[in-house]
């Protein structure tokens, strides 16, 4: 069957109506145009990943951020958290696993640049949102322009500013932007005032952002100052309910930036004022894909690494031009010398989550361990790296018909084009939904005409047509391009589709797939490699190599589980009331060396690990085994203690459907 697009329409670009951007003295320079991010002139396409510095070791951080640039970061993001800095009022604590310059300082080293979210309120399901209890005392009326409120702003921002001062892009340093606030969505005026505050403390960067949902209009912001940007969730764990979601929009190529689930605990439905946020001034930007999600006490969502790969390249099809996940790399919340530092009931937020774990089932676990979706998703990161400059300006143009969320029989498909090449991109993937295979597949671009091939199995991909490289023309290729190095392209075949590519008007088929094959066109080499070999590959700092032991975590410690009868005393004991009184259980634990991680390969309710009278670990199960970190046990007297399986939660893990 042959399948077409809807009629492509070039849109006007807007320049310099946005008071952002930033040309620096040697020339380098980032700019906002109404439909992509210009860096040193040229389209340019971020990809940042989430990274909260306070939430890992300071001894780890350098390896760690090695890692996400080997994963295809590019900018590292992350909250600076008031209540960790300053929870006793007047005593900052910008030391050991606290040290924000340090971490930026070692994210320049490494060649990636920043950007910095400096609240005041973050959230990030830290304790009050990142507001210390302190602040909550002082009867100010908070996230407003109230006098006293704004006067403990300033005194904040002045503080991460000495932290940071002479690292802005401005300066040759690495932070290339700021987000003021987050989730704030109607008031205007406030975060306003709060880039004012900033900028007159010293802030100078070339990208000012505030988050941009809302349930139908978008976020209220001074729409000239900031740069609004999106997210995506597959689940929502912060709903207090335990009912399944509908199927998700977000593996359709649905173009609507809002996301209706991020946030819906804290923002309005509508606006009275019928607001609405221009959009068409903006590129469509994302500071929160989820490429996974913290598990609520109510709510256990799993997120397997199709559904963070799926969902980050529909957007990306969709005209996203600021990759952004949120958490990239998870970690560990730390305990407060007056509290726990997590959201919990007892701070007023809807659910409970875990005391210490913000593992967030994403790209790079919190103990290190690099997980499916990092290798998936590194294959849309080498291509948007590489061919950036030649995505950015296109546009999205839609399939003739669109597909909803709940059908599992058509096929889901878009394009992003100049009008004569680009890229098609293709997901046959719906979280905890199977999708039909669809047969004899013929895409029209208009320009170019694919050979007829299957679209079939739990797979999304992207396929080039009319590319130019070194002086040819690559009409169409029936593989996922990932990357370049001199004169060499290097290609993924796509599961249950033969590679063959069209190049000068001679066409080349890869007749096995299952190895890495070479095609010598010319002066040009392209190589396909097998999409499970794929996803090993790496380019690093102009670099193709492979690589499979990428993290310490990979190997795992014998663990030793023994009944116990014994219920060692907790820090905080209260925390298990999230249980609802049930009878507490405990196994004694111990391992044979501290290296790698331990797998708990048990059912449960929610468990702690008490190692010498500490808690050092704890967990919601939500249907996979638990890995902890061996040497968090290693050398301890160490107790699991844990409630039994509640069958009145919401978990959806199930093995047929990942």
């Amino acid at each position: 069957m042959e399948y077409g697009f809807k009629e492509y329409k070039k849109a006007d670009i807007k320049r310099n109506h946005l008071n952002l951007g930033q040309v620096r003295a040697d020339g380098s320079s980032y700019q906002v145009n109404s439909l992509y991010i210009e860096k040193d002139g040229k389209p340019w396409i971020g990809i940042m990943g989430e990274f909260h510095f306070v939430r890992y070791p300071r001894s780890d951080w350098e390896m760690e951020l090695a890692k996400m640039k080997a994963g295809g970061i590019t900018t590292v993001a992350f909250y600076v958290f008031w209540i960790y800095h300053e929870e006793i009022e007047g005593q900052y604590d910008f030391t050991g696993d606290r040290d924000l310059r340090y971490f930026v300082e070692l994210c320049q080293k490494l060649g990636l640049t920043v950007m910095l979210r400096i609240g005041p309120w973050a959230h990030g399901e830290v304790r009050n949102g990142g507001f210390p209890d302190w602040l909550l005392k002082k009867g100010f009326k908070l996230r407003t322009n109230d006098s006293g409120y704004l006067e403990c702003v300033r005194d904040w921002y002045t503080k991460i500013y000495e932290q940071v001062q002479g690292l802005f892009f401005k300066d040759g340093g690495p932070i290339i932007g700021i987000q003021i606030e987050n989730e704030l969505v109607n008031q205007c005026e406030h975060l306003g005032k709060l880039k004012e505050i900033a900028v007159s403390i010293g802030f100078d960067v070339p990208i000012w952002t505030v988050t941009g949902w809302d349930r139908l209009y978008g976020a209220k912001f001074p729409v000239k100052e900031f740069l609004p940007v999106f997210g995506a969730y597959v689940d929502a764990p912060w709903l207090n309910h335990t009912k399944p979601l509908p199927p998700s929009h977000h593996f359709t190529f649905n173009t609507m930036r809002n996301d209706a689930a991020i946030g819906v605990d804290l923002i309005n439905e509508t606006d009275d004022e019928g607001w609405r946020l221009p959009y068409e001034d903006y590129p469509f930007a994302t500071c929160e894909l989820g490429s996974g999600l913290p598990t609520s006490y109510i709510r256990r969502p799993y997120v397997a690494p199709m559904d963070a790969y799926a969902l980050s390249l529909v957007k990306l099809g969709c005209g996203n031009n600021l990759v952004g996940y949120y958490m990239y790399h998870g970690g560990t919340n730390k305990l407060g010398k007056l509290s726990t530092l997590h959201e919990s009931k007892a701070t007023g937020y809807p659910n409970d989550y875990a005391i210490l774990n913000y593992d967030f089932m994403t790209c790079i676990g919190q103990y290190g361990q690099v997980r499916n979706q990092y290798r998936l998703c590194n294959l849309l990161h080498m291509f948007i790296n590489d061919f950036g400059d030649i995505l950015a300006p296109m546009e999205h143009v839609a399939s003739k018909d669109f597909v909803e969320a709940d059908d599992a029989d058509s096929l889901r498909y878009a394009m992003r084009t100049d009008g004569h090449s680009g890229f098609v991109f293709f997901n046959h993937h719906q979280r905890n939904l199977k999708l039909n295979d669809v047969k004899n597949v013929v895409i029209d671009t208009g320009s170019v005409k694919f050979p007829q091939f299957d679209v079939q199995g739990d797979v999304a991909f992207i396929l080039p047509f009319n590319l130019s490289f070194a002086k040819h023309n690559i009409e169409y290729a029936t593989a996922q391009l990932l990357c370049k190095y001199d004169n060499t392209l290097f290609f993924a075949a796509v599961p249950g589709v033969k590679p063959e590519y069209s190049v000068d008007g001679k066409i080349f088929e890869v007749k096995d797939s299952t190895h890495i094959a070479t095609t010598q066109i010319g002066d040009v080499t392209i190589v396909t490699i097998p999409w499970e070999v794929a996803l090993y590959l790496r380019k690093v700092d102009g670099k193709v190599f492979a690589e499979r032991k990428i993290n310490k975590g990979i190997c795992h410690t014998e663990l030793t589980i023994e009944d116990s009868f014994h219920i060692p005393e907790l820090d905080y004991p209260e925390e298990f009331s999230v249980c609802g009184g049930k009878e507490l259980q405990c196994k004694k634990l111990s391992v044979d060396s501290p290296d790698g991680l331990v797998s708990i390969n048990m059912e449960f309710d929610v468990a702690q690990i008490i190692a010498d009278g500490k808690l050092v670990a704890d967990c919601y199960y939500y249907g996979k085994p638990w890995e902890v970190s061996a040497s968090l046990i290693y050398g301890k007297e160490t107790y699991m203690v844990y409630t039994p399986v509640n069958k009145e939660i919401y978990m959806d893990y199930d093995e047929n459907l990942q």
